[in-house]
């Protein structure tokens, strides 16, 4: 196999018409020079080089290995220049999982962030579930996701969670419901209503179960929507009451009313996942960053 570095010496003693200016410019000396030439004829298996006066000239099998290693020269320098492009975030890709109420508030100021900033970072949007994306993140499949977790729990071995917001859960009231004239809501007032549900189970319907634990009962579901906006809708064709998280409100039914809740006030915590020990991402950096001032300003 023919080695690399040699054909950069050829090239050198080529380019230059001596082995002695070929060593001067190399930092070697001609001796040295000469030596490795020597090796790669071996691994060549044919002479590359001929005198001529004081100087030496390539042969054909010469000539066509320094025009080989001018290309590889070239492609290595492109190649350098493209590494260091990625490591200083001006080139790459981020893949980012997250959940559809986190979109708009969350994700949205965040993608325009990173590509005003590192406008030649592809930014790899995937809507999922809320626990779904994990392993994408553990595995090196996702760069960065949106997760809901209890506050209290660690992440997964090798992710790390990183805190965004809490993200309260309101009360959805029919219009002309008898609570719908105070400014807030005691959740344990809504221990005898019927429950319109608007999760799935997961960490997210573990969180208003928990407060409702909390205030003294557990919810008479009496239609299951999985869906904040089709709770709304059930919700004001007076079928019961329902509690909706901050951010998946979205536009309000013109048939219901929204009041905050009290007594305990049920929070679902959102997280952004990423991988323990990944390499330096500016783009990820400045990612992770949009997500916390859109978290704190939300």
């Amino acid at each position: 196999m023919l080695d690399v570095r040699r054909m950069q010496m050829l090239r050198a003693v080529v380019t230059s018409g001596s082995v002695t200016a070929a060593a001067a410019r190399l930092g070697y000396t001609p001796s040295a020079v000469s030596q490795q030439i020597a090796v790669l004829e071996k691994e060549a298996r044919t002479p590359l080089l001929e005198r001529v006066g004081r100087g030496v000239r390539p042969t054909a099998a010469g000539l066509m290995l320094t025009e080989y290693a001018d290309v590889i020269g070239r492609q290595v320098a492109e190649a350098e220049t493209a590494l260091v492009d990625l490591l200083e975030g001006r080139t790459g890709r981020l893949a980012v999982r997250y959940f559809a109420t986190a979109g708009a508030a969350l994700v949205a100021p965040a993608v325009a962030k990173v590509r005003a900033e590192h406008p030649g970072v592809q930014v790899e949007l995937k809507l999922v579930d809320y626990e779904d994306s994990l392993p994408d993140v553990k595995e090196g499949r996702a760069d960065l996701a949106l997760v809901v977790r209890p506050s209290e729990e660690a992440g997964p071995d090798g992710v790390r969670l990183v805190r965004l917001l809490d993200d309260p859960y309101l009360a959805v009231l029919p219009k002309g419901h008898p609570l719908a004239g105070r400014r807030t809501v005691a959740l344990a007032d809504l221990a005898e209503e019927p429950w319109v549900g608007s999760e799935w189970p997961g960490p997210c319907l573990d969180a208003q179960l928990l407060a409702c634990e909390a205030a003294g009962f557990r919810p008479r579901v009496v239609v299951d929507s999985g869906d904040y906006a089709t709770a709304q809708g059930f919700v004001a064709a007076g079928l019961g009451v329902s509690l909706v998280p901050r951010l998946g409100l979205g536009s309000r039914h013109p048939g219901v009313v929204v009041r905050e809740v009290r007594g305990p006030e049920p929070v679902r915590s959102i997280f952004a996942a990423v991988r323990e020990g990944a390499p330096r991402q500016p783009a990820l950096r400045s990612f992770l960053g949009a997500l916390r001032e859109a978290g704190g300003a939300t």
